[in-house]
């Protein structure tokens, strides 16, 4: 039997987009309100299952179900180039969730839990007969509750001894995963062809390039705007106020991404997302300073 070169595999996993769901977790820890310092092997471990691990065997399975799709798009990638011998590309994605689901029991029952979601919706958006993928409102949605609700609940859930967290951190994770969902679509500019050929109903493909890339900014735009009023309704004027003018500066990126998509959402996703993520990690910290949650500075 033929094996992968472990430069392969590590390339199959995607490392680069372990950022979303492990900063997502830190998200979630940081609102948990719980000490961190104390409890750094914990936060470690969570860390390593949401990147790793989790987010790595979505990447895995996405890449094998994909493979003919990619043969189009992307044919330097390692299963359609044939440097991922054989089905290889299968077992890594079979071995990794495993790994994942064991190594998620360590983190209470909750944690266990929203991991076993996040896989779950891995595989449904991906592998047949589901393939939410196939429709960018369903693929989408899966993706971006994946890797930034889950993720952050899981971070929570964590720090607060496997239980679930509080409502207002639910809320404020499940916000970020439907503007996530506007992020998730900036990724689909770059296949409009391949999809075209494939059926994939991206929303390029359903609704045009400039229908899609004005769907993508207002998705991303209005959850935000609840988070600054909900900060704002919580006390947490000068969080509100930071949140909000995150979300005013990403407009500038967004006119001209609806201006010229394809060209200009790889803009939107280097300078834009960052503004985005910064947002989530302001809110979380508003969460620790007590405000939204019972007993803290606003019930």
């Amino acid at each position: 039997m033929e094996y992968p070169k472990l430069s392969t595999v590590a390339e199959l996993l995607k490392p680069v987009t372990w950022f979303p769901p492990v900063w997502a977790f830190a998200c979630g820890a940081v609102s948990s309100g719980q000490p961190l310092a104390a409890q750094w092997p914990l936060v470690l471990a969570g860390l390593v299952l949401t990147g790793p691990l989790v987010c790595a065997s979505s990447q895995a399975v996405n890449d094998w179900f994909d493979r003919h799709v990619d043969a189009i798009n992307e044919p330097q990638r390692p299963i359609p180039s044939g440097r991922m011998p054989g089905r290889w590309g299968l077992y890594i994605a079979i071995i990794w969730t495993v790994l994942s689901l064991v190594w998620a029991q360590a983190l209470g029952q909750w944690g266990f839990y929203a991991c076993a979601l996040a896989l779950l919706l891995s595989w449904a958006y991906s592998a047949p007969p589901l393939r939410l993928k196939n429709d960018g409102w369903l693929g989408n949605a899966a993706c971006a509750l994946s890797y930034e609700g889950l993720a952050w609940i899981t971070g929570a859930a964590v720090m607060v001894g496997g239980v679930m967290p509080a409502p207002s951190i639910v809320v404020l994770a499940l916000l970020y995963s439907v503007g996530a969902h506007g992020i998730m679509t900036l990724n689909d500019f770059k296949a409009v062809q391949g999809d075209l050929q494939m059926g994939v109903r991206s929303l390029p493909v359903q609704l045009g390039v400039v229908g899609a890339a004005k769907a993508a900014c207002w998705v991303m735009l209005v959850p935000q705007a609840c988070v600054a009023w909900l900060l704002l309704h919580w006390g947490a004027t000068w969080h509100a106020l930071a949140v909000a003018a995150l979300m005013v500066a990403q407009w500038p990126l967004m006119r001209r991404f609806i201006a010229s998509p394809v060209e200009r959402a790889l803009s939107v996703s280097a300078f834009g997302v960052p503004m985005y993520v910064t947002g989530m990690m302001v809110s979380a910290w508003a969460l620790r300073l007590g405000y939204g949650l019972a007993g803290g500075t606003v019930a």
